[in-house]
Protein backbone atom coordinates (compact mmCIF):
# COMPACT_ATOMS: atom_id res chain seq x y z
CA UNK A 1 0.00 0.00 0.00
CA UNK A 2 2.58 2.59 0.65
CA UNK A 3 4.23 1.98 -2.64
CA UNK A 4 1.01 2.46 -4.27
CA UNK A 5 0.47 5.74 -2.64
CA UNK A 6 4.09 7.13 -3.60
CA UNK A 7 3.61 5.85 -6.92
CA UNK A 8 0.29 7.71 -6.86
CA UNK A 9 1.59 11.09 -5.34
CA UNK A 10 4.28 10.94 -8.01
CA UNK A 11 2.36 10.52 -10.97
CA UNK A 12 -0.37 12.65 -9.94
CA UNK A 13 2.56 15.67 -9.50
CA UNK A 14 4.69 15.18 -12.29
CA UNK A 15 2.56 13.21 -15.13
CA UNK A 16 1.40 16.12 -16.70
CA UNK A 17 3.63 16.59 -20.23
CA UNK A 18 6.22 13.66 -21.75
CA UNK A 19 9.45 15.24 -20.37
CA UNK A 20 10.39 16.65 -17.31
CA UNK A 21 12.46 20.31 -17.27
CA UNK A 22 12.49 20.02 -20.89
CA UNK A 23 14.03 16.31 -21.08
CA UNK A 24 13.25 13.20 -22.69
CA UNK A 25 11.62 10.64 -20.69
CA UNK A 26 13.43 7.56 -20.08
CA UNK A 27 11.60 4.23 -21.77
CA UNK A 28 11.36 1.05 -19.71
CA UNK A 29 9.25 -1.80 -21.36
CA UNK A 30 8.43 -5.38 -19.38
CA UNK A 31 7.70 -7.72 -22.04
CA UNK A 32 6.35 -11.11 -20.57
CA UNK A 33 5.69 -14.71 -22.36
CA UNK A 34 2.00 -15.47 -22.64
CA UNK A 35 0.48 -13.30 -19.88
CA UNK A 36 -3.08 -13.05 -20.90
CA UNK A 37 -4.36 -9.36 -21.82
CA UNK A 38 -7.70 -9.93 -20.07
CA UNK A 39 -6.36 -9.96 -16.94
CA UNK A 40 -5.06 -6.43 -16.80
CA UNK A 41 -8.78 -5.30 -16.33
CA UNK A 42 -12.48 -6.45 -14.87
CA UNK A 43 -13.54 -8.71 -14.57
CA UNK A 44 -10.67 -11.15 -15.10
CA UNK A 45 -8.53 -8.65 -12.76
CA UNK A 46 -10.46 -10.39 -9.66
CA UNK A 47 -9.43 -13.49 -10.11
CA UNK A 48 -5.59 -13.16 -9.55
CA UNK A 49 -3.99 -10.77 -7.08
CA UNK A 50 -1.94 -8.94 -9.77
CA UNK A 51 -0.93 -5.79 -7.75
CA UNK A 52 1.61 -4.12 -10.14
CA UNK A 53 -0.66 -4.56 -13.28
CA UNK A 54 -3.77 -3.17 -10.95
CA UNK A 55 -0.97 0.45 -10.30
CA UNK A 56 -0.34 0.84 -13.72
CA UNK A 57 -4.09 0.46 -14.52
CA UNK A 58 -4.71 3.28 -11.63
CA UNK A 59 -1.51 5.38 -12.45
CA UNK A 60 -1.51 5.11 -16.27
CA UNK A 61 -3.54 3.77 -19.29
CA UNK A 62 -5.00 0.24 -20.47
CA UNK A 63 -5.76 -0.92 -23.16
CA UNK A 64 -8.92 -3.06 -23.51
CA UNK A 65 -8.11 -4.80 -26.73
CA UNK A 66 -4.63 -4.89 -27.53
CA UNK A 67 -4.04 -7.76 -29.72
CA UNK A 68 -0.75 -10.07 -30.95
CA UNK A 69 0.25 -10.12 -34.55
CA UNK A 70 0.89 -13.55 -34.40
CA UNK A 71 0.39 -15.77 -31.45
CA UNK A 72 3.78 -17.34 -31.01
CA UNK A 73 6.67 -16.05 -29.58
CA UNK A 74 9.26 -15.44 -31.88
CA UNK A 75 6.77 -14.04 -35.00
CA UNK A 76 5.14 -12.16 -32.50
CA UNK A 77 8.18 -10.20 -31.20
CA UNK A 78 9.44 -10.20 -34.88
CA UNK A 79 6.39 -7.79 -35.61
CA UNK A 80 6.87 -5.93 -32.46
CA UNK A 81 10.85 -5.08 -32.91
CA UNK A 82 10.19 -4.41 -35.99
CA UNK A 83 7.02 -2.64 -36.31
CA UNK A 84 6.01 -5.16 -39.84
CA UNK A 85 3.17 -7.14 -39.97
CA UNK A 86 4.46 -10.76 -40.04
CA UNK A 87 3.76 -11.46 -43.62
CA UNK A 88 6.23 -8.24 -44.71
CA UNK A 89 9.23 -9.72 -42.85
CA UNK A 90 8.30 -13.71 -43.38
CA UNK A 91 8.11 -14.07 -39.91
CA UNK A 92 6.85 -17.85 -40.65
CA UNK A 93 7.37 -19.67 -37.59
CA UNK A 94 9.62 -19.66 -34.34
CA UNK A 95 12.90 -20.71 -36.66
CA UNK A 96 11.87 -18.20 -39.48
CA UNK A 97 11.80 -14.61 -38.31
CA UNK A 98 14.19 -11.54 -38.65
CA UNK A 99 17.55 -11.23 -39.96
CA UNK A 100 20.10 -10.52 -36.93
CA UNK A 101 21.06 -7.04 -38.73
CA UNK A 102 16.64 -5.73 -38.62
CA UNK A 103 16.56 -2.72 -37.13
CA UNK A 104 14.72 -2.15 -34.20
CA UNK A 105 13.34 0.83 -32.17
CA UNK A 106 16.02 -0.05 -29.77
CA UNK A 107 18.86 0.38 -32.73
CA UNK A 108 16.98 3.85 -33.21
CA UNK A 109 17.01 4.83 -29.85
CA UNK A 110 20.74 4.54 -29.38
CA UNK A 111 21.18 6.10 -32.72
CA UNK A 112 19.86 9.28 -31.36
CA UNK A 113 21.39 9.44 -27.95
CA UNK A 114 19.43 7.00 -25.80
CA UNK A 115 21.59 4.51 -23.19
CA UNK A 116 19.74 1.29 -24.01
CA UNK A 117 19.86 -2.12 -22.58
CA UNK A 118 18.04 -5.54 -23.46
CA UNK A 119 18.08 -8.04 -21.09
CA UNK A 120 15.85 -11.31 -20.44
CA UNK A 121 13.91 -13.26 -23.73
CA UNK A 122 14.42 -11.48 -26.58
CA UNK A 123 13.05 -14.57 -29.60
CA UNK A 124 13.24 -12.02 -32.66
CA UNK A 125 15.58 -13.29 -34.97
CA UNK A 126 15.76 -16.57 -36.85
CA UNK A 127 17.78 -19.56 -36.29
CA UNK A 128 16.32 -20.52 -32.87
CA UNK A 129 13.73 -22.87 -31.19
CA UNK A 130 13.98 -26.56 -30.86
CA UNK A 131 14.01 -29.04 -34.22
CA UNK A 132 11.01 -30.48 -33.47
CA UNK A 133 9.56 -26.98 -33.23
CA UNK A 134 10.31 -26.49 -36.28
CA UNK A 135 9.87 -29.67 -38.25
CA UNK A 136 6.17 -29.38 -37.14
CA UNK A 137 5.42 -26.00 -38.62
CA UNK A 138 7.08 -27.57 -41.83
CA UNK A 139 4.59 -30.45 -42.13
CA UNK A 140 1.60 -29.21 -40.66
CA UNK A 141 0.15 -29.46 -44.32
CA UNK A 142 0.41 -33.34 -44.18
CA UNK A 143 -2.26 -35.29 -43.48
CA UNK A 144 -1.71 -36.67 -39.86
CA UNK A 145 -2.00 -35.72 -36.91
CA UNK A 146 0.71 -36.47 -34.12
CA UNK A 147 0.65 -34.95 -30.78
CA UNK A 148 3.07 -32.69 -30.51
CA UNK A 149 3.01 -31.51 -26.78
CA UNK A 150 2.69 -33.40 -23.71
CA UNK A 151 -0.54 -32.97 -21.63
CA UNK A 152 -1.11 -30.11 -19.27
CA UNK A 153 0.18 -30.63 -15.78
CA UNK A 154 0.44 -29.03 -12.54
CA UNK A 155 3.46 -29.06 -10.15
CA UNK A 156 3.45 -27.48 -6.55
CA UNK A 157 7.19 -27.02 -5.55
CA UNK A 158 8.49 -25.47 -1.92
CA UNK A 159 6.37 -23.87 0.49
CA UNK A 160 4.75 -20.95 1.45
CA UNK A 161 7.63 -18.84 1.70
CA UNK A 162 9.14 -20.07 -1.87
CA UNK A 163 8.84 -17.02 -3.64
CA UNK A 164 11.59 -17.10 -6.89
CA UNK A 165 10.71 -19.95 -8.60
CA UNK A 166 10.94 -18.59 -12.48
CA UNK A 167 14.99 -18.20 -11.32
CA UNK A 168 15.92 -16.57 -14.76
CA UNK A 169 13.61 -14.24 -14.76
CA UNK A 170 14.76 -13.60 -11.56
CA UNK A 171 18.16 -12.75 -12.22
CA UNK A 172 17.49 -10.71 -15.26
CA UNK A 173 14.87 -8.26 -13.25
CA UNK A 174 17.89 -7.68 -10.47
CA UNK A 175 20.54 -7.21 -13.57
CA UNK A 176 17.85 -4.58 -14.48
CA UNK A 177 17.46 -2.75 -10.93
CA UNK A 178 20.80 -2.84 -10.53
CA UNK A 179 21.43 -1.52 -13.99
CA UNK A 180 18.43 1.46 -13.63
CA UNK A 181 20.59 2.19 -9.91
CA UNK A 182 23.70 2.64 -12.50
CA UNK A 183 21.87 5.39 -14.86
CA UNK A 184 20.31 7.15 -11.42
CA UNK A 185 24.17 8.37 -11.34
CA UNK A 186 24.37 9.79 -14.90
CA UNK A 187 20.89 11.12 -15.49
CA UNK A 188 21.50 13.55 -17.96
CA UNK A 189 21.53 11.24 -20.73
CA UNK A 190 17.91 9.44 -21.39
CA UNK A 191 17.82 5.51 -21.34
CA UNK A 192 15.86 3.09 -22.28
CA UNK A 193 15.48 -0.63 -21.19
CA UNK A 194 13.78 -3.86 -22.10
CA UNK A 195 13.24 -6.80 -20.05
CA UNK A 196 12.09 -9.90 -21.41
CA UNK A 197 10.25 -12.19 -19.05
CA UNK A 198 9.68 -16.21 -19.67
CA UNK A 199 6.70 -16.11 -16.99
CA UNK A 200 4.08 -17.27 -17.43
CA UNK A 201 4.63 -19.36 -20.39
CA UNK A 202 4.23 -23.05 -18.81
CA UNK A 203 7.84 -25.00 -18.03
CA UNK A 204 9.08 -28.01 -19.84
CA UNK A 205 7.74 -31.14 -19.26
CA UNK A 206 11.28 -32.80 -18.46
CA UNK A 207 9.37 -36.39 -17.80
CA UNK A 208 9.27 -36.35 -21.73
CA UNK A 209 12.46 -36.09 -22.62
CA UNK A 210 15.47 -33.38 -24.41
CA UNK A 211 12.63 -32.70 -26.61
CA UNK A 212 9.63 -32.14 -24.52
CA UNK A 213 7.58 -29.18 -24.92
CA UNK A 214 6.36 -26.62 -21.98
CA UNK A 215 3.42 -28.49 -20.75
CA UNK A 216 3.65 -28.09 -16.98
CA UNK A 217 1.83 -25.11 -15.19
CA UNK A 218 4.58 -25.20 -12.31
CA UNK A 219 4.42 -22.62 -8.82
CA UNK A 220 4.27 -22.79 -5.23
CA UNK A 221 2.08 -22.64 -2.47
CA UNK A 222 3.46 -18.79 -2.06
CA UNK A 223 1.84 -17.74 -5.33
CA UNK A 224 -0.82 -20.17 -5.53
CA UNK A 225 -2.79 -18.54 -2.34
CA UNK A 226 -2.98 -15.13 -4.32
CA UNK A 227 -5.55 -16.55 -6.76
CA UNK A 228 -9.02 -16.96 -5.72
CA UNK A 229 -10.04 -19.89 -6.80
CA UNK A 230 -13.70 -19.33 -6.21
CA UNK A 231 -13.70 -17.28 -9.03
CA UNK A 232 -12.23 -19.30 -11.47
CA UNK A 233 -14.41 -20.10 -13.99
CA UNK A 234 -14.38 -23.05 -15.66
CA UNK A 235 -14.56 -22.87 -19.76
CA UNK A 236 -17.05 -24.30 -21.70
CA UNK A 237 -16.12 -26.86 -24.86
CA UNK A 238 -17.50 -27.94 -27.59
CA UNK A 239 -17.70 -31.31 -28.47
CA UNK A 240 -14.81 -33.19 -30.69
CA UNK A 241 -17.01 -33.23 -33.72
CA UNK A 242 -18.55 -29.95 -33.44
CA UNK A 243 -15.11 -28.26 -33.78
CA UNK A 244 -13.60 -26.43 -36.66
CA UNK A 245 -10.83 -28.62 -38.47
CA UNK A 246 -8.28 -26.19 -37.64
CA UNK A 247 -9.35 -26.36 -33.34
CA UNK A 248 -9.52 -29.69 -33.68
CA UNK A 249 -6.39 -30.59 -35.21
CA UNK A 250 -4.67 -27.89 -32.70
CA UNK A 251 -6.80 -29.21 -29.83
CA UNK A 252 -5.23 -33.05 -30.56
CA UNK A 253 -1.64 -32.37 -31.26
CA UNK A 254 -1.50 -30.45 -28.22
CA UNK A 255 -2.76 -33.44 -26.08
CA UNK A 256 -5.84 -32.08 -25.40
CA UNK A 257 -8.29 -34.62 -26.84
CA UNK A 258 -8.47 -37.20 -23.59
CA UNK A 259 -10.69 -36.92 -21.01
CA UNK A 260 -10.29 -33.82 -18.40
CA UNK A 261 -11.88 -33.82 -14.96
CA UNK A 262 -13.17 -30.32 -13.91
CA UNK A 263 -11.09 -29.83 -11.03
CA UNK A 264 -7.95 -30.56 -13.66
CA UNK A 265 -9.15 -27.89 -15.55
CA UNK A 266 -9.60 -25.83 -12.66
CA UNK A 267 -6.18 -26.38 -11.32
CA UNK A 268 -4.04 -26.03 -14.59
CA UNK A 269 -6.09 -22.37 -14.87
CA UNK A 270 -5.20 -21.51 -10.92
CA UNK A 271 -1.26 -22.46 -11.25
CA UNK A 272 -1.66 -20.49 -14.72
CA UNK A 273 -2.72 -17.02 -12.68
CA UNK A 274 0.03 -18.12 -10.39
CA UNK A 275 2.52 -17.53 -12.53
CA UNK A 276 1.19 -14.75 -13.89
CA UNK A 277 1.71 -13.12 -10.39
CA UNK A 278 4.96 -13.91 -9.68
CA UNK A 279 5.33 -12.23 -13.19
CA UNK A 280 3.95 -8.82 -11.51
CA UNK A 281 6.05 -9.13 -8.45
CA UNK A 282 8.97 -9.05 -11.26
CA UNK A 283 7.82 -5.71 -13.18
CA UNK A 284 7.30 -4.60 -9.57
CA UNK A 285 10.24 -4.88 -8.45
CA UNK A 286 11.21 -2.38 -11.62
CA UNK A 287 8.72 0.15 -10.85
CA UNK A 288 10.03 -0.24 -7.09
CA UNK A 289 13.22 0.43 -8.27
CA UNK A 290 12.70 3.56 -10.53
CA UNK A 291 11.37 5.00 -7.51
CA UNK A 292 13.91 4.40 -5.34
CA UNK A 293 16.10 5.95 -7.28
CA UNK A 294 14.30 8.80 -8.37
CA UNK A 295 13.75 8.32 -11.85
CA UNK A 296 9.87 7.24 -11.87
CA UNK A 297 8.54 10.47 -12.41
CA UNK A 298 10.34 10.86 -15.47
CA UNK A 299 9.93 7.40 -16.76
CA UNK A 300 7.26 6.16 -19.60
CA UNK A 301 6.50 2.12 -18.26
CA UNK A 302 5.12 -0.32 -21.05
CA UNK A 303 3.84 -3.21 -19.70
CA UNK A 304 3.18 -5.64 -22.33
CA UNK A 305 3.12 -9.38 -23.23
CA UNK A 306 4.41 -11.51 -26.90
CA UNK A 307 0.55 -13.50 -26.62
CA UNK A 308 -1.60 -15.05 -23.97
CA UNK A 309 -2.37 -18.25 -22.74
CA UNK A 310 -5.55 -21.10 -23.34
CA UNK A 311 -5.16 -22.56 -20.45
CA UNK A 312 -7.34 -24.95 -21.61
CA UNK A 313 -10.46 -22.17 -22.70
CA UNK A 314 -11.64 -24.22 -26.07
CA UNK A 315 -9.67 -27.73 -25.10
CA UNK A 316 -6.67 -26.29 -25.26
CA UNK A 317 -3.60 -25.15 -23.70
CA UNK A 318 -0.49 -22.90 -24.93
CA UNK A 319 -1.10 -20.21 -27.81
CA UNK A 320 -1.24 -20.51 -31.49
CA UNK A 321 -5.32 -19.95 -31.90
CA UNK A 322 -6.79 -16.33 -32.98
CA UNK A 323 -8.92 -17.13 -29.65
CA UNK A 324 -8.95 -14.41 -27.00
CA UNK A 325 -6.60 -16.08 -24.27
CA UNK A 326 -4.26 -16.65 -27.09
CA UNK A 327 -4.59 -13.56 -29.02
CA UNK A 328 -5.34 -10.82 -26.69
CA UNK A 329 -2.48 -9.59 -25.04
CA UNK A 330 -1.76 -6.63 -21.83
CA UNK A 331 -0.89 -3.64 -22.75
CA UNK A 332 -0.43 -0.62 -20.02
CA UNK A 333 1.04 2.38 -19.87
CA UNK A 334 2.42 4.62 -17.40
CA UNK A 335 4.05 7.73 -17.30
CA UNK A 336 4.65 11.50 -18.04
CA UNK A 337 1.77 12.61 -20.30
CA UNK A 338 0.21 9.44 -19.92
CA UNK A 339 -3.80 9.92 -18.98
CA UNK A 340 -3.87 8.40 -15.54
CA UNK A 341 -6.92 5.49 -14.83
CA UNK A 342 -7.93 5.59 -18.41
CA UNK A 343 -9.16 2.52 -20.40
CA UNK A 344 -8.66 2.91 -23.87
CA UNK A 345 -11.07 0.68 -26.31
CA UNK A 346 -9.74 1.30 -29.63
CA UNK A 347 -8.41 -1.67 -31.17
CA UNK A 348 -4.44 -1.73 -31.20
CA UNK A 349 -1.46 -4.78 -31.60
CA UNK A 350 1.92 -4.93 -31.16
CA UNK A 351 3.01 -3.43 -33.92
CA UNK A 352 2.00 -0.42 -32.66
CA UNK A 353 4.75 -0.37 -30.35
CA UNK A 354 7.46 0.99 -32.55
CA UNK A 355 5.96 4.17 -34.24
CA UNK A 356 4.87 4.75 -30.20
CA UNK A 357 8.34 4.82 -28.78
CA UNK A 358 9.65 6.77 -31.64
CA UNK A 359 6.62 9.64 -30.45
CA UNK A 360 7.75 9.46 -26.96
CA UNK A 361 11.22 9.60 -27.76
CA UNK A 362 10.75 12.49 -30.54
CA UNK A 363 12.29 10.43 -32.86
CA UNK A 364 10.90 11.16 -36.41
CA UNK A 365 8.40 8.70 -37.98
CA UNK A 366 10.04 6.02 -40.83
CA UNK A 367 8.51 4.67 -43.66
CA UNK A 368 6.89 1.08 -43.99
CA UNK A 369 5.55 0.53 -40.66
CA UNK A 370 2.42 -0.88 -40.09
CA UNK A 371 1.55 -0.09 -36.98
CA UNK A 372 0.24 3.53 -35.59
CA UNK A 373 1.33 5.52 -32.66
CA UNK A 374 -0.41 5.33 -29.85
CA UNK A 375 0.33 8.60 -28.12
CA UNK A 376 -2.73 10.53 -29.23
CA UNK A 377 -4.64 7.66 -27.41
CA UNK A 378 -2.70 8.33 -24.56
CA UNK A 379 -1.80 11.44 -23.86
CA UNK A 380 -3.00 14.63 -21.67
CA UNK A 381 -2.56 16.37 -24.50
CA UNK A 382 -5.69 17.35 -26.51
CA UNK A 383 -4.16 19.03 -29.75
CA UNK A 384 -3.53 15.28 -30.67
CA UNK A 385 -5.66 14.17 -33.32
CA UNK A 386 -7.44 10.78 -31.88
CA UNK A 387 -8.63 9.69 -35.63
CA UNK A 388 -5.44 8.41 -37.01
CA UNK A 389 -6.01 4.74 -36.10
CA UNK A 390 -7.25 2.41 -37.32
CA UNK A 391 -10.45 0.96 -36.41
CA UNK A 392 -8.97 -2.93 -37.59
CA UNK A 393 -6.33 -4.85 -36.21
CA UNK A 394 -4.54 -7.68 -37.56
CA UNK A 395 -3.11 -10.89 -36.91
CA UNK A 396 -2.00 -13.93 -38.62
CA UNK A 397 -0.42 -17.27 -37.49
CA UNK A 398 1.50 -19.70 -39.54
CA UNK A 399 3.42 -22.17 -37.09
CA UNK A 400 2.93 -25.32 -35.72
CA UNK A 401 0.05 -26.93 -34.38
CA UNK A 402 -2.07 -25.48 -36.85
CA UNK A 403 -2.73 -27.16 -40.10
CA UNK A 404 -3.39 -23.91 -41.77
CA UNK A 405 -2.33 -20.14 -42.19
CA UNK A 406 -4.90 -18.41 -40.10
CA UNK A 407 -5.63 -14.68 -40.14
CA UNK A 408 -7.96 -13.05 -37.80
CA UNK A 409 -8.75 -9.49 -38.26
CA UNK A 410 -11.24 -7.92 -35.43
CA UNK A 411 -13.10 -4.80 -36.13
CA UNK A 412 -15.81 -3.28 -34.03
CA UNK A 413 -17.72 -6.26 -32.35
CA UNK A 414 -16.80 -9.19 -34.68
CA UNK A 415 -13.77 -11.13 -35.05
CA UNK A 416 -13.00 -12.73 -38.65
CA UNK A 417 -11.01 -15.79 -39.28
CA UNK A 418 -10.18 -16.84 -42.47
CA UNK A 419 -7.69 -19.60 -43.46
CA UNK A 420 -5.39 -20.88 -46.47
CA UNK A 421 -6.76 -19.77 -49.82
CA UNK A 422 -10.20 -18.34 -48.60
CA UNK A 423 -11.55 -21.60 -50.28
CA UNK A 424 -10.58 -25.13 -48.97
CA UNK A 425 -11.13 -24.27 -44.96
CA UNK A 426 -14.02 -22.55 -44.08
CA UNK A 427 -14.07 -19.12 -41.93
CA UNK A 428 -15.23 -18.23 -38.38
CA UNK A 429 -16.80 -15.24 -37.23
CA UNK A 430 -17.82 -14.41 -33.89
CA UNK A 431 -19.60 -11.68 -32.65
CA UNK A 432 -17.46 -10.92 -29.32
CA UNK A 433 -20.47 -8.53 -27.72
CA UNK A 434 -23.05 -11.70 -27.49
CA UNK A 435 -20.68 -14.41 -28.01
CA UNK A 436 -17.74 -13.54 -25.53
CA UNK A 437 -16.30 -17.64 -25.54
CA UNK A 438 -16.20 -17.70 -28.60
CA UNK A 439 -18.60 -20.64 -29.47
CA UNK A 440 -20.60 -19.79 -31.68
CA UNK A 441 -19.56 -19.87 -35.74
CA UNK A 442 -21.98 -17.22 -37.10
CA UNK A 443 -20.22 -16.81 -40.60
CA UNK A 444 -23.27 -18.78 -42.28
CA UNK A 445 -25.54 -16.76 -40.34
CA UNK A 446 -24.02 -13.53 -41.65
CA UNK A 447 -22.90 -13.93 -45.12
CA UNK A 448 -22.99 -9.90 -45.62
CA UNK A 449 -20.46 -9.06 -42.78
CA UNK A 450 -18.58 -11.92 -43.11
CA UNK A 451 -18.16 -10.75 -47.32
CA UNK A 452 -17.03 -7.40 -45.83
CA UNK A 453 -14.36 -8.33 -43.54
CA UNK A 454 -13.22 -10.82 -46.13
CA UNK A 455 -13.09 -8.05 -48.16
CA UNK A 456 -11.44 -5.44 -46.06
CA UNK A 457 -8.99 -8.67 -45.23
CA UNK A 458 -7.87 -8.97 -48.91
CA UNK A 459 -7.27 -5.09 -49.11
CA UNK A 460 -4.74 -5.29 -46.16
CA UNK A 461 -3.15 -8.14 -47.30
CA UNK A 462 -3.63 -10.91 -50.15
CA UNK A 463 -3.68 -13.42 -47.65
CA UNK A 464 -4.04 -16.74 -50.57
CA UNK A 465 -1.12 -15.13 -51.54
CA UNK A 466 0.86 -15.22 -48.39
CA UNK A 467 -0.63 -18.75 -47.66
CA UNK A 468 1.13 -19.75 -50.64
CA UNK A 469 4.45 -18.45 -50.22
CA UNK A 470 4.04 -20.27 -46.90
CA UNK A 471 3.70 -23.76 -48.09
CA UNK A 472 6.35 -23.44 -50.65
CA UNK A 473 8.69 -22.24 -48.31
CA UNK A 474 7.80 -24.78 -45.92
CA UNK A 475 8.66 -27.45 -48.15
CA UNK A 476 11.83 -26.09 -49.63
CA UNK A 477 12.69 -25.51 -45.57
CA UNK A 478 11.93 -29.15 -44.53
CA UNK A 479 13.76 -30.84 -47.61
CA UNK A 480 16.70 -28.61 -47.37
CA UNK A 481 16.90 -30.43 -42.93
CA UNK A 482 16.11 -33.82 -44.29
CA UNK A 483 19.00 -33.89 -46.98
CA UNK A 484 20.81 -32.53 -44.36
CA UNK A 485 20.43 -35.62 -42.07
CA UNK A 486 21.34 -38.16 -44.74
CA UNK A 487 21.23 -41.42 -43.34
CA UNK A 488 20.46 -40.61 -40.02
CA UNK A 489 16.75 -39.00 -41.66
CA UNK A 490 14.69 -41.85 -40.18
CA UNK A 491 16.01 -41.93 -36.37
CA UNK A 492 15.82 -38.38 -36.05
CA UNK A 493 11.98 -37.94 -37.39
CA UNK A 494 11.14 -40.56 -35.89
CA UNK A 495 12.16 -39.31 -31.98
CA UNK A 496 10.71 -35.77 -32.42
CA UNK A 497 8.25 -34.21 -29.90
CA UNK A 498 5.47 -36.88 -31.79
CA UNK A 499 7.90 -39.89 -31.34
CA UNK A 500 4.96 -41.76 -29.21
CA UNK A 501 2.52 -41.26 -31.77
CA UNK A 502 5.01 -41.58 -34.81
CA UNK A 503 5.98 -45.34 -33.37
CA UNK A 504 2.26 -46.45 -34.05
CA UNK A 505 2.77 -46.37 -37.85
CA UNK A 506 6.27 -45.56 -38.81
CA UNK A 507 6.22 -46.60 -42.30
CA UNK A 508 2.51 -44.62 -42.93
CA UNK A 509 3.97 -41.39 -41.75
CA UNK A 510 7.21 -41.35 -43.69
CA UNK A 511 5.02 -42.33 -46.79
CA UNK A 512 2.63 -39.45 -45.93
CA UNK A 513 5.66 -36.91 -45.69
CA UNK A 514 6.83 -37.95 -49.06
CA UNK A 515 3.51 -37.80 -50.65
CA UNK A 516 3.86 -34.21 -49.39
CA UNK A 517 7.31 -33.50 -50.03
CA UNK A 518 6.90 -34.60 -53.51
CA UNK A 519 3.13 -32.80 -54.50
CA UNK A 520 1.94 -30.87 -56.78
CA UNK A 521 -0.16 -28.90 -54.23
Amino acid sequence: MALMLALIFLFNFYGQTWSLNGTRPNIVMVMTDAFDGRLTFDPGSKVVQLPFTNYLRELGSTFLNAYTNSPICCPSRAAMWSGQFVHLTRSWNNYKCLDANATTWMDLLERNGYRTKMLGKLDFTSGDHSVSNRVEAWTRDVPFALRQEGRPVTQLVGDVTTVRIKTVDWTNTDTASRWIQQRAASPHQPFALYLGLNLPHPYKTEAFGPNAGGSTFLTSPYWLKKVSTDLISIPKWLPMAAMHPVDYYSTLTKNCSGDFTEEEVRMVRAFYYAMCAEADAMMGQVLSTLRDTGLLNNTVVIFTSDHGELAMEHRQFYKMSMFEGSSHVPLQVVGPGVTSGLQVAQLVSLVDLYPTLLDIAGIPGVGNLSGHSLLPLLSKDSTLSKSQHPDWVLSEYHGCNANASTYMLRSGQWKYIAYADGLSVPPQLFDLTLDKEELRNVATKFPDVQAHLDKLLRSILDYPEVSAAVHLYNKNAFGVWRQSLGANYSQVIANLRWHIDWQKDVSANERAIDAWLHGSS
